[in-house]
């Protein structure tokens, strides 16, 4: 009798492992679509349902040849912008799997780009930048552009990463000159100056890095640094929205916390 219940134990414990292994591997093999409907009065009504595909923190991560896995999600999707807010690759990638992802993606739609730390950690960045360009990505570094459907128009902004160049604009700097008639999206990696994003006037600030914490429990940790570490929330007038991200950095793993593109959909409220 002794003997039948250690085989059992054992039996559950090999299930237990299994289905373990099982969970880690589809949270790490598999790709989320986490959508996303905001609704502002700023918003022209050209624009109602512009639809945004925002990616973050991809770091060199490949998925399937030439990423086919993830164009087949951000096609799906069906955006009319792509953001990518920055750590698109990093000090560790192989700078081959940019040019397919980045043809791949710009066919889809217009691509915008700003840079997170980690690309300044690798080096000659400004060519690399130029290749994105060429490519067909709009790298915006503390600039902005405007985005017109008839007579209606809006802003899209994007500023450098802090761990880039000391001469950074702030939030106040990056929008002036600006119509403030014009909704203003930013694109910005770290969801580190929402207060002052929202009090220069910005509608939606849209950031990663922070992976949501990427491994169990950092992903309950993770809020204790960030006052927006995952997800949508409302700061002031503005819209902040910080995805988990594409990619992992550090453990190459995920525990209860998955990759994910972020499809957005903002209405125009009268």
């Amino acid at each position: 009798e002794a003997a039948m219940r250690r085989r059992k134990t054992a039996v559950l414990l090999v299930l237990a492992a299994l289905l373990a292994a099982g969970f880690l591997l589809w949270g790490n093999c598999t790709l989320q679509t986490t959508e996303t409907a905001l609704v502002s009065p700023a918003l022209p009504p050209a624009f109602d349902g512009l639809r945004i595909v925002e990616l973050a923190d991809l770091h060199g991560r490949v998925f399937g040849r030439g990423s086919r896995r993830l164009l087949v999600a951000v096609r799906r999707a069906e955006p009319d912008l792509i953001c990518i807010d920055g750590d698109l690759f990093d000090e560790h990638t192989d700078l081959a799997m940019l040019p397919p992802l980045l043809r791949g993606l710009c066919a889809i739609a217009p691509v915008y780009y700003v840079t997170g730390n980690h690309e300044w950690r690798v080096p000659g960045l400004r060519g690399i930048l130029a290749q994105m360009r060429a490519c067909g990505v709009t790298v915006l570094q503390d600039d902005w552009r405007v985005l017109r459907r008839g007579e209606d128009a809006l802003v899209l902004a994007g500023t450098d990463d802090p761990c880039g160049p000391a001469e950074r604009k702030t939030p106040a700097e990056l929008v002036e000159g600006l119509d403030a008639g014009k909704p203003i999206l930013v694109l910005d990696h770290q969801p580190r100056e929402l207060e002052a994003l929202a009090a220069a006037g910005v509608d939606v600030d849209l950031c990663g890095h922070t992976h949501d914490g990427q491994m169990f429990p950092g992903n309950l940790t993770v809020q204790l640094f960030w006052e927006n570490a995952c997800g949508c929330l409302r700061v002031g007038s503005m819209h902040s929205i910080v995805t988990s991200g594409v990619g992992l950095f550090g453990p190459n793993m995920r525990v209860a916390t998955r990759a994910e593109i972020c499809p957005i959909t903002i209405h125009f409220m009268s």
